[in-house]
């Protein structure tokens, strides 16, 4: 069975930062790409951010470009979300999710499995 948990999220003020954390198990991690996503309340899900298998293909949302970065630890079995410059709108529940292939994808068909989230909540 395969379990993706998310860690690090919290409430940091604007200009802040944050490292999420997702640990992947019951699957050979390093043969699929990775992705985060987001749900702000009252918006839509919405995609942050997505690496391919090895790390070396990131591809952003044009809300994050610039402020976040992408990257995975493959001996850990962890994929992780650098977030600086924190604004209010980053405001969301973020969710881990693993992909069907070895590539990245921005959309939510590309991926078979997802963590329960992690709160991020950006606050003065």
């Amino acid at each position: 069975q395969v379990h993706l948990v998310e860690s690090g999220g919290g409430v940091v003020q604007p200009g802040g930062s944050l490292r999420l954390s997702c640990t992947v198990s019951g699957r050979t991690f390093d043969s699929y790409g990775m992705g985060w996503f987001r749900r702000a309340p009252g918006k839509q899900f919405e995609f942050v951010a997505t690496l391919n298998w090895n790390g070396a293909d990131t591809y952003y949302s044009n809300y994050v470009k610039g402020r976040f970065t992408i990257s995975r630890d493959n001996d850990k079995n962890t994929v992780y979300l650098q977030m600086n410059d924190l604004e209010p709108e980053d405001t969301a529940a973020y969710y881990c999710a693993a992909g069907r292939t070895a590539s990245r994808s921005s959309t939510r068909a590309g991926y078979e499995y997802w963590g329960r989230g992690t709160q991020v909540t950006v606050s003065s």
